[in-house]
């Protein structure tokens, strides 16, 4: 099995986060919890910002946001 690297890691990890945000079921559940989905993917976006930015990559402002391109 070939490990996959942190970067890639976090990019599926936002990717499935939305996927669940987006899912029909999720929707129509009454969940109010303490820490939201969107919580956790802003925590993904400022990993995703501390490991380009130690690889001296440069910094995509609206990748922060969590807008792609």
């Amino acid at each position: 099995m070939a490990t996959r690297t942190i970067q890639e890691l976090v990019n599926q990890s936002l990717e499935t986060i939305q996927e669940i945000k987006n899912h029909p079921q999720f929707k129509t559940l009454n969940y109010q919890p303490d820490v939201t989905l969107g919580d956790a993917q802003q925590a993904l976006i400022e990993l995703r910002s501390e490991l380009l930015s130690q690889h001296g990559e440069p910094l995509n402002i609206f990748a922060l946001e969590g807008f792609t391109s």
